[in-house]
């Protein structure tokens, strides 16, 4: 090889998926589920001829490929496909509205979107208000009639060449797009080179999982969530292991009916779904032996919520946090050194410290703003320099993430700095209260934000109570006035059904803002 050459293993597809097949391991599943799977050969060879179908629909290096599909072999085929012709990869929620589409579509620019039967009609309303008119490569289109500038995937890529020689790349290439989770505003995209999925793989998926070529993963959330979607589809390929793909909406009965049949030793998991689990009818029946740990990440976790998990079915949780803007994960709990109602300590690779608001390092025991140091930090927020040199500084990124940090190195979280009230005078912490809430035996879950009133800013908790619980808004007010300062007691309580949710799974803070009631003392 020349000297200044691009390596050509740095291609993700080469570095993730064909070294199975050329290490050996062609023959084992990478892909199980309700659907049927794909030893490592076989979605090989898929993901050459979908390469060589998206070449002909034009798709060059460094151009974006918008993928909005439902989890399947397709997804995590074109997935690789994108990856090994040096295109670059960018995912996004399959429930979105036709206005939401549009805007990733001019964002992003993407002049190939790959969607399927559940996307394919918000999509055309999309591209029709779109300052782009994409090409459409239509996944199991079913009776749908493909219209001008829409293509059959099945069709187009069936009769594709299964070699496709991957595209020479460097560390330093531009690779993916990870959105940011619009809990708080319209999603950014974090440009990531190939060298974060890299680093984050021996950092967190070794060094902390230490995924093996015998664990089977079951991811909870789906994959246009990058959580799950390294989780699924990239990590445990590079350790040769296999992940278990489904289309079906989530729900306890179907994790447990998968749990069953799979027998998975990783469970990818979020405090929402766990919950739900752990209220499920059947919880007490079911058989999580085959499990030998469960990662939490996402939203935090309330304590009571981790201690009630750990006595109805004994499997370790690591809680953790990352970010779009890190990749992934980059502070988690750590197997045999789990400390419930902490975030855990730094993944090996990483630099984290907790600075006050001129970027000072702050002592243990100080809640202050997270920053974090690592070879995964994203190059930019795509189009935005203002927020990107507020964020992003090498490989620093000052994360709006509150956290205090103890005299043993763990972590705790303590919400976000644009959440914080000012209240009375006085900063509060949303997470404070809502830790206090939780603790209350008939509260769920619940989410405190601001409310106005009459120029002054209020703490407005939304909490969801267990089916038939008695308790009183007025009742949650004395149960937190007992607990904590009075500034930090919620002036007023609504209760109700459910939270709402960005597509990630997290609270819609913006949502919840919205919703709160206008006016009044």
């Amino acid at each position: 090889m020349a000297a200044g050459e691009p390596d050509p293993s740095l291609n993700l597809a080469s570095e993730f998926l064909d070294r199975n097949v050329t290490e050996g391991r062609g023959g084992h599943a990478a892909l199980v589920g309700p659907a049927g799977g794909a030893t490592y050969a076989e979605l090989s060879e898929l993901t050459n001829r979908v390469g060589n179908a998206l070449l002909e629909l034009g798709v060059r290096q460094g151009e974006r490929v918008l993928l909005a599909l439902a989890d399947s072999i397709e997804f995590v085929a074109t997935w690789y496909a994108v990856q090994k012709l040096g295109a670059v990869t960018a995912e996004v929620y399959t429930f979105l509205q036709p206005k939401d589409y549009t805007y990733y579509l001019d964002y992003t620019g993407a002049e190939v979107v790959v969607v399927d039967r559940v996307t394919l009609e918000r999509m055309r309303e999309a591209s029709s208000a779109s300052r782009l008119h994409p090409t459409l490569l239509v996944v199991d289109a079913g009776e749908a009639a493909l219209r001008a500038g829409e293509v059959s995937f099945e069709a187009l890529v069936s009769g594709q060449p299964a070699a496709l020689d991957a595209a020479p790349r460097t560390a330093d290439d531009i690779a993916i797009w990870k959105f940011t989770t619009g809990s708080t505003g319209r999603p950014k995209a974090c440009v990531h080179t190939a060298r974060s999925p890299i680093f984050s793989h021996q950092a967190y998926a070794r060094g902390v999982l230490d995924i093996r070529a015998g664990d089977v993963v079951l991811p909870i959330p789906k994959l246009f969530f990058g959580y799950a979607r390294d989780l699924a589809a990239l990590f445990p390929f590079g350790a040769g292991a296999t992940s278990v793909i489904f289309s079906e909406r989530t729900t306890p009965e179907l994790i447990f009916e998968l749990i069953a049949r799979h027998r998975p030793t990783i469970l990818v998991n979020v405090p929402t779904m766990m919950q739900a689990m752990l209220d499920h009818p059947s919880a007490a029946a079911q058989d999580l032996s085959c499990l030998r740990l469960c990662t939490s990440a996402g939203e935090a976790l309330p304590e009571p919520l981790h201690h009630r998990w750990n006595a109805a079915f004994g499997v370790e949780v690591l809680d953790g946090i990352g970010s779009s803007e890190a990749y992934h994960i980059y502070i988690s709990n750590r197997p045999g050194r789990v400390r419930p109602g902490t975030i855990g300590e730094v993944v090996p690779g990483y630099a984290a410290d907790v600075v006050d608001d001129e970027g000072h390092p702050l002592p243990d025991g100080s809640i202050g703003r997270l920053w974090v140091r690592g070879g995964s930090a994203s190059r930019m927020y795509w189009q935005d320099e203002e927020a990107s040199a507020r964020t992003f500084a090498g490989d620093l990124v000052m994360s709006g993430d509150l956290v205090e940090r103890d005299s043993d190195g763990y972590f705790h979280y303590r919400g976000r700095a644009d959440d914080l009230l000012k209240v009375g005078g006085i900063w509060v912490a949303p997470t404070e209260i809502e830790r206090c809430l939780a603790t209350h035996p008939d509260v769920v879950e619940c989410a405190v934000v601001a409310a106005e009133r009459n120029g002054l800013t209020r703490g407005c908790a939304w909490v969801v109570l267990k089916p038939g619980a008695a308790t009183t808004p007025e009742a949650l007010q004395a149960f937190v006035r007992e607990r904590l300062a009075p500034h930090k007691v919620p002036r007023e309580v609504h209760l109700v059904l459910e939270l709402p949710r960005t597509g990630s799974g997290k609270i819609d803070r913006t949502a919840l803002r919205r919703l709160t009631p206008a006016g009044g003392s």
